[in-house]
């Protein structure tokens, strides 16, 4: 009996070297593919949040300009109309009737090729792109 005890101290088990290569082999070629993949889906997310705010902000403009049409509109006055921004979204600058609309900017961090959406008075958008 105790000899079967001595028998199963000295018997060490665990993963041979081949095995955890093998193992982190498999975990590198899944991150290699997923990383990529993960990047893009953030970008198509970013580009959704901008193209949705210029949406919103364009609402907005037009609610303030209802309930005070003498009014000048300025990206202050889109708050008031009921817009918010999502966070890394600004907008520009002043709007003016000349300037064609608003134009929301993203954060330049987030890699797009056009980090600007724009919605001219007629309502017709200018969107983000990837």
């Amino acid at each position: 009996m105790i000899q079967n005890i001595v028998k199963r101290i000295k018997r060490e088990e665990g993963f041979t070297l081949v095995e955890l290569l093998i193992v982190v082999a498999i975990i590198a070629i899944l991150a290699a593919i997923a990383i990529p993949q993960f990047s893009a889906y953030r970008k198509r997310g970013y580009v959704a949040s901008l193209n949705a705010d210029i949406k919103n902000a364009y609402t907005a403009a037009q609610a303030y300009l209802v309930d005070d049409p003498g009014a000048t509109l300025t990206c202050a006055n889109l708050t008031t109309g009921g817009y918010n921004a999502t966070d890394g979204i600004t907008c520009t600058s002043d709007i003016e009737q000349s300037d064609g609309g608003i134009t929301l900017t993203g954060d330049s961090a987030w890699g797009l090729t056009t980090d600007e959406a724009i919605v001219d008075f007629s309502g017709v958008i200018t969107p983000a792109a990837l």
